[in-house]
């Protein structure tokens, strides 16, 4: 039986996520499933002593079936057992005397269990399917050419599908190439975070973007939303002022399939798009003032979250740059023993602080 003390930590965190790191509603919803499998593992022990629970937590998540009896994914893992230390480290922190004699190493150890892990290419939707898909005949059709026009936003602007169905008119300044992607003007963003975005520099792309917005602009007022509402009446379409539905994103979905169905290519997500977006900047990327600028442009808070969702690249440009290798002059590279010590002294914080010193520093 769950302990009833151990609910009640699990409870206060997620208050504590929601009132003072301020995470919405479905991020809340999200960690409380991971703290889920936290719970049934300490079952009816305190988890003041977690330390001493046998199997230990990683060894449990190994054998946790869900859905057609399959393991949980190693991505799903990771993220349980992230989710696990900051709770632990919460409670240490607030709960100071009752966790005492939980060992601070013991926290830190924690790691997703070892899996096998299944090969696969990074998915998003590549430059050359973007250009096609902008290259399609929307003559006459204006639920087509917003759906180009979309697919276009996403790429060159990396918003995720949720911003850009609640997206208003006036959050889009082309002749800056700048989003607001901003809550207080309806746009819905993760976490609610709010950041002026810009716009990736591909002319192709981005003629389809500012064809449609000088369109809507002619017929809509500001607060009408940029990816509009089409009303189908006696066979005549017409645009349509209403703020976004509940379900805008299900119709986003729906629309991208039929798009890619259009222009006979395999479907890829609203969310590819993002991804696509990132790689298509990250490969472009000379300087670390370059990367620190994809990050923010993608609303991550850390340089680390970019780096460790999308630094991935296609198997075909790692096989190009390997073979590149050869034939090139021998690297004579030293590093300071000194300053190497120094940086392997810092904590993850202070390295991630030193690296936007440092991308300051390139951009010079």
């Amino acid at each position: 039986m769950v302990s009833r003390e151990n609910y009640y930590f699990a409870k206060a965190f997620s208050k504590y996520m929601r009132d003072t790191l301020q995470l919405d509603a479905s991020s809340i919803a999200r960690y409380w499933f991971y703290l889920r499998h936290l719970l049934l593992w300490a079952d009816a022990t305190s988890f003041s002593q977690a330390s001493s629970i046998e199997p230990t937590f990683p060894s449990y998540l190994s054998s946790v079936r869900h859905g057609k009896n399959e393991l949980l994914a190693p991505a799903t893992l990771k993220k349980i057992v992230q989710i696990a230390k900051r709770l632990f480290g919460w409670l240490k922190m607030t709960y100071a005397r009752e966790f005492r004699e939980l060992p601070m190493s013991w926290i830190d150890a924690l790691r997703p269990p070892r899996t096998i892990q299944q090969m696969h290419e990074h998915e998003f939707v590549t430059l050359d399917e973007a250009l096609q898909l902008a290259a399609m005949n929307t003559k006459g059709d204006l639920a087509l050419q917003r759906d180009v026009a979309g697919a276009a936003m996403l790429y060159i602007s990396g918003m995720r599908a949720g911003a850009l169905g609640s997206l208003p008119i006036e959050a889009v300044d082309l002749a800056s190439r700048t989003i607001k992607q901003w809550p207080s003007l309806g746009v819905q963003t993760k976490n609610s975070k709010s950041a002026t975005t810009y716009l990736l520099d591909i002319p192709q792309l981005f003629a389809k973007v500012q064809e449609w917005d000088a369109f809507i602009r002619a017929h809509l007022p500001s607060t009408a939303m940029w990816y509009t509402p089409i009303i189908s009446q006696w066979g005549e379409k017409t645009l349509s002022a209403d703020p976004a539905g509940a379900n805008r994103n299900v119709a986003i979905v729906k629309r991208m399939r039929k798009l890619f169905a259009a222009a006979g290519l395999p479907y890829k997500s609203p969310h590819k798009f993002r991804h696509g977006h990132a790689v298509y900047a990250l490969q472009h990327a000379r300087t670390m003032a370059d990367y620190k600028a994809i990050s923010m442009n993608l609303m991550h808070a850390d340089i680390r979250v970019t780096d460790g969702i999308y630094a991935p690249l296609v198997s075909e440009e790692v096989k190009q740059r390997i073979a590149g290798l050869t034939g090139q002059p021998t690297a004579h590279l030293s590093v300071d023993g000194d300053l190497a010590a120094f940086i392997n002294s810092l904590s993850d914080a202070q390295l991630s602080q030193a690296l936007i010193i440092a991308a300051g520093r390139l951009a010079q």
